[in-house]
């Protein structure tokens, strides 16, 4: 059995962030991996639960397709009000890393897909908090 992931941040974005590098975690270790090259992530949502289990699947079909591993994200595009029209949430985000081979980081393995119904996000004075359950 493993453990809830749980990830903080003082803004939302902070939070995704810190969320996809904590998924990543049984797959390499972020800080081991240089910032050698870019990847861009879009994904869209109708709410902030679904939001960002579409943008970590995304992050992980990189990841599981190209060995892309990320040490850093940024994101270009942050918007979590759905906008006139019935516009969905969206980000676009840079994943900062590079391609690692299977044999250089001890530990690599799959990654499940994450579900908008295991996601919890809290906001509270000090940010947010998200836990996903595994």
């Amino acid at each position: 059995m493993t453990a809830d992931i749980r990830a903080r941040g003082s803004t939302l974005a902070e939070a995704f962030a810190a969320t996809a590098l904590a998924v990543f975690g049984p797959a390499f270790d972020p800080k081991a991996i240089a910032e050698r090259d870019v990847r861009e992530v879009r994904a869209h949502g109708p709410t902030v639960e679904a939001l960002l289990a579409a943008w970590i699947n995304e992050c992980v079909y990189v990841l599981d397709v190209e060995g892309f591993a990320c040490h850093r994200i940024d994101f270009a595009v942050f918007e979590t009000r759905a906008e006139g029209g019935g516009e969905p949430m969206r980000l676009h985000a840079y994943l900062h890393g590079e391609v690692v081979e299977a044999d250089q980081h001890e530990g690599r393995r799959a990654l499940a897909p994450v579900s908008a119904a295991a996601i919890s996000v809290e906001c509270g004075a000090g940010g947010y908090e998200i836990t996903i359950a595994v």
